[in-house]
Formats: C-alpha cells, sequence, structure tokens
C-alpha cells in the first residue's frame, strides 16, 4: 500500500484543455514515487505520446483502453457500449485487487454523458476503493453526483485556444 493513510477520490473536470494530461501527469508523479496506478480510458482507443512515455514505466503503470480510434460523433454503438462495460469491469477488478494505489477513470464523465455506463455504476467503483486507492475520475460533463462526492474537484475551464482558429492536434503537445 502506498505511504499515506487514506486515499481521495479526485474529479478532473470542465471544457477546458488538460484533464487527461493532468490525470497522467499524477501518473507520472506516482510511478515516481514507486506507486502501482491503473489507467482506464474510455472511449478512447489511440496512442498518444503520453501513453508512449508512460511505457517506460510498464513495471508499475497499466494501461487500458475502451474505445475505438476517433470520438464517437453519433449514437454509441453496440461496441462503443461493450467496450466502456469491459474498461469498467476491468477497473473494477483493479481496485479490487489490492495490487493498484492510484486508479485513473480517464474520460469515465464523458462515459457516462453517453449513457456508456451509468453514474451509479461509476460511483460504486469509487466506493469499492474506499480511501485504499486513490482514484481520478476525469472528462468534462462530470455529473452532479460525481462532484458531490469527490474529496477534489478541478474544473479547467477554456479562455482561449487556437483550434479554435483551425490548428489541428499538434504531436508532443495536444496528441
Amino acid at each position: 500500500m502506498a505511504a499515506w493513510d487514506r486515499a481521495y477520490l479526485q474529479v478532473y473536470t470542465g471544457d477546458g484543455k488538460g484533464k487527461t494530461t493532468a490525470a497522467l501527469g499524477l501518473a507520472l508523479r506516482a510511478a515516481g514515487a514507486g506507486l502501482r496506478v491503473f489507467i482506464a480510458q474510455f472511449a478512447k482507443g489511440t496512442g498518444t505520446a503520453e501513453l508512449a512515455s508512460l511505457g517506460r514505466f510498464a513495471d508499475l503503470v497499466t494501461v487500458r483502453q475502451y474505445g475505438r480510434p476517433g470520438f464517437i460523433r453519433e449514437a454509441p454503438t453496440a461496441d462503443d457500449i461493450a467496450a466502456a462495460r469491459g474498461g469498467l469491469r476491468e477497473a473494477r477488478e483493479a481496485v479490487a485487487s489490492g495490487r493498484f494505489d492510484v486508479v485513473i477513470l480517464d474520460e469515465a464523465n464523458i462515459a457516462t454523458h453517453l449513457g456508456l455506463i451509468t453514474t451509479e455504476e461509476l460511483l460504486e467503483v469509487a466506493d469499492l476503493a474506499a480511501g485504499r486507492v486513490e482514484i481520478v475520475i476525469t472528462g468534462r460533463s462530470a455529473d452532479p453526483r460525481v462532484i458531490e462526492r469527490a474529496d477534489l474537484v478541478t474544473e479547467m475551464r477554456e479562455v482561449k485556444h487556437y483550434h479554435a482558429k483551425g490548428v489541428p492536434a499538434r504531436r508532443g503537445i495536444e496528441h
């Protein structure tokens, strides 16, 4: 177990850039301290430079993706739902296993917003951690019940973004 006496529930939400990056930064910090991290990425299925960097900590950081490449732009498909439900099952197992100190549920807020999983199911996983495993939930559109249950909530607010001027995602910066 980690060198603390209580773990907390953290939420990174809002319409601004940086929620996943903040969570993966925390994963990097945790791995640097020798903690074991499980990252479940919902509604994502593509590699990024951030994930490639975390691959260097493969003995401490486990990353699983539960989505297909690209964004869900229309109603979720049966495959989208099945992938997210499988991710929720694996996240629950990771929390219950006692093998991980930190579990990051990346884009889980979006997964609940899109109906891939329910907010109740997400909160059940958080409750299972019960002060033993640090849980981080990311994604815009956080359900008010998730915010209420959290010990720490950070809202990323977009003030200005060059994407609005047509700048595509850049390797090593946004991708």
